[in-house]
């Protein structure tokens, strides 16, 4: 049974301290949701967002626009996962469960040309930028 049972990792590097240093300085006050790893790429006329979220199902994915935010939240729904309580021929569970959020300022996005893929557990969302207003070049004016 032992052999079975994965040896704890030594992955104590840098990384891993700033990782977990949101998590060890406030403790439980933020357990409700978590945070998923982005990349956010410049393309020119629009920004590429891609949101890591590996396990989850297109459907448990939500992506809210309120005010100048969206925000994207993901939710393993536990109740229809089996837990190590009810089934007791789990020697070990390591599967996570629980909340994802995160909130982008989108103040500069056209919002209705958003569009949203799902892929092998990379969400990718194309931000078409505003067109920038044009800029009216400083003048005086003389009084006649």
């Amino acid at each position: 049974m032992f052999d079975l049972i994965p040896f704890d990792h030594n992955d104590r590097t840098i990384f891993h301290d700033l990782d977990h240093l949101e998590k060890s300085f406030f403790g439980k006050l933020n357990s409700g949701f978590s945070h998923f790893r982005t990349d956010i790429l410049d393309k020119g006329d629009k920004y590429l967002l891609q949101a890591e979220l590996p396990g989850f199902n297109k459907k448990d994915i939500k992506i809210d626009i309120n005010d100048n935010y969206l925000t994207i939240s993901a939710e393993h729904n536990e109740e229809k996962e089996e837990t190590q309580e009810n089934n007791p021929n789990f020697i070990r569970r390591e599967r996570k469960f629980g909340s994802f959020s995160r909130s982008f300022d989108i103040s500069d996005i056209d919002t209705p040309n958003i569009k949203a893929v799902y892929n092998n557990g990379i969400l990718e969302l194309e931000l078409p930028k505003t067109s920038p207003k044009p800029q009216i070049p400083a003048q005086h004016i003389e009084i006649q």
